[in-house]
């Protein structure tokens, strides 16, 4: 089957193809149909499914059908709400690659930054909001979100925001949506918390399940090489020096790190070129065919672009940057061996990326296999003044989202000092 048997429209269509999608996954097959006909779904998935494209299609194609019959301001038909920042982040990219030809405007919102951008993105209009529970429960009572307007709700990742303890705020969410609306649940595991909650969301759902991704690493050779942040260029340039690696897929977790990865290669003539939401089109079609056709050795993409590329008899796939979620290790490295050829993953880990390594290896049921002997071992020497700065940073971050949880659970968010101020 072809996204071009799912009935989609002719935008969507071409943004599926300039993305390289062909053939859509067995999620996809089994959920846009249903979504298309206005059914709640109930679906038992985990990252790496495809499950993303599997609910941002439909809505998208929804909301395009509807868009002419709308008159007046923008407002908010759509709200997926999502447990993490990163997680978050993707989805919007999602949105912005599937709905690039049609006037849908979707934003992110999440905790751990100034306010201001989203806020002023939400006063433009928009028609998708993604979100993670705190920022939109504090937006919501500083009154720039309203819910009445809503009809496609997902609630994406169910089991790790009852983990993260955010069931109360989802409950408040679910209490200022309209009762008619198409609901979308999905949870990689299914418990008794899980099952009851979904049934408070979601009317006749359809149920679907596809199998967890961790059985496609068994037949990949897998190597790791724990090593410090700083010696992450070296060490890849070290690894590199292997002649047989004539063709590598190597990921990076940012834009930014990808095209400095590029640049640094390239300064030592290997040549390399990057994939992500930030380069044109045209620019994404001419690395990959450069890359497929020998004329670079090195394609460097982040995850959401490299959605869609399928590259025959590729071999090596490279981590240089460990992803957190262990399902998206599963989906990089599963890009290599395909079509009868063996597949080899090498990955570079910094200290702070240990704890990534243990969740992959719970979830694979494997232990990776170490490399001992290179030239840059990681040690317990203190943080250079760089990554001492981008810890920090990520610290605070984590940090404030932690205490914007605490606050809200307490009742005592910050838009409420305004009101205890003007009692007085």
């Amino acid at each position: 089957m072809t996204f071009e048997d799912l009935e989609l429209i002719a935008p969507i269509q071409r943004a599926l193809k300039e993305e390289n999608y062909v053939s859509p996954t067995p999620i996809q097959v089994q959920a846009i149909p249903e979504l298309l006909k206005g059914r709640d779904i109930l679906a038992s998935a985990q990252t790496g499914t495809g499950k993303t494209a599997a609910f941002a299609i439909p809505i998208l194609q929804q909301l395009v059908e509807e868009y002419e019959s709308k008159q007046g301001a923008r407002q908010i038909r759509a709200l997926i709400l999502t447990p993490t920042r990163e997680l978050a982040i993707q989805i919007g990219e999602s949105l912005d690659a599937y709905g690039r030809h049609t006037r849908i405007r979707n934003t992110v919102i999440f905790g751990g930054v100034n306010q201001n951008k989203q806020t002023d993105a939400l006063r433009r209009g928009v028609d998708i909001l993604v979100a993670t529970p705190g920022r939109l429960l504090d937006l919501m009572n500083q009154g720039f979100i309203r819910l009445s307007s809503i009809d496609y709700f997902v609630l994406d990742e169910a089991d790790r925001m009852l983990d993260m303890g955010f069931i109360h705020d989802i409950r408040k969410v679910l209490a200022k949506l309209p009762e008619k609306r198409q609901s979308l649940f999905f949870s990689a595991t299914m418990p008794d918390t899980i099952v009851s909650l979904s049934r408070n969301i979601l009317t006749n759902p359809i149920k679907v399940a596809v199998s967890p991704v961790s059985s496609t690493a068994e037949t990949i050779q897998q190597y790791l090489y724990l090593t410090n942040k700083s010696s992450k260029p070296e060490l890849l340039l070290h690894i590199l020096r292997d002649p047989e690696m004539d063709q590598v897929l190597l990921f990076s977790r940012t834009k930014h790190g990808a095209d400095r990865i590029c640049k640094n290669l390239n300064k030592k003539h290997i040549g390399a070129a990057a994939i992500h939401g930030n380069k044109s089109q045209n620019q994404r079609q001419k690395a990959l065919k450069d890359f497929k056709q020998g004329k670079i050795r090195v394609l460097v993409a982040t995850d959401i672009a490299s959605r869609g590329i399928d590259i025959d008899q590729l071999r090596y796939v490279v981590n240089f940057d460990i992803p957190n979620e262990p399902e998206t290790y599963v989906h990089r490295i599963g890009r290599s061996g395909r079509a009868g050829e063996e597949g080899v993953s090498i990955s570079l880990c910094e200290p702070e990326e240990n704890a990534y390594i243990k969740s992959i290896e719970k979830l694979i049921d494997q232990k990776i296999q170490r490399v001992e002997d290179h030239p840059f071992p990681q040690t317990d020497r203190p943080m250079t003044a760089n990554e001492k700065k981008a810890f920090d940073k990520e610290k605070a971050r984590k940090r404030q989202e932690f205490f914007d949880a605490r606050r809200k659970n307490k009742g005592n968010r910050d838009s409420n000092r305004p009101n205890r101020r003007n009692r007085r």
